[in-house]
């Protein structure tokens, strides 16, 4: 069973930071594509940053100089650094792993719970 857990997401102020994490648990063979998405109030989820196994990244481009996005393979966690943060950032936070799981070596697209993030003006 593959499970991925989310932590970081809070209240912050307009131009401050957060960091948000997603560690990868359970019966994984490999991850490849991880990323993250958001879903405001009333919205569409959007994907926000995703990064390979082999570190290639691309970005939305309404986060693009602010927000980075990397990856840890040997802790099976990714993680986003979001700085310069504006009130329109504000959603639900979802992380998304592409991975391979054993003993069947089928491959699934697994999400995390998701974690708020709230950017007061």
């Amino acid at each position: 069973q593959v499970q991925l857990v989310e932590s970081g997401g809070g209240l912050v102020q307009a131009g401050g930071s957060l960091r948000l994490s997603c560690a990868a648990s359970g019966s994984i063979f490999s991850i490849n594509v991880m990323g993250w998405y958001r879903q405001a109030p009333g919205k569409q989820r959007e994907l926000v940053a995703a990064i390979t196994s082999g570190g290639s990244t691309n970005y939305a481009d309404s986060v693009k100089g602010r927000f980075t996005i990397s990856r840890d393979n040997a802790k099976k966690t990714v993680y986003l650094q979001m700085n310069s943060l504006k009130p329109e950032d504000t959603a639900v936070y979802y992380c998304k792993a592409d991975i391979v799981a054993i003993p069947k070596m089928d491959r699934y697209d697994y999400w995390g719970q998701g974690t708020q993030v709230t950017v007061s003006s």
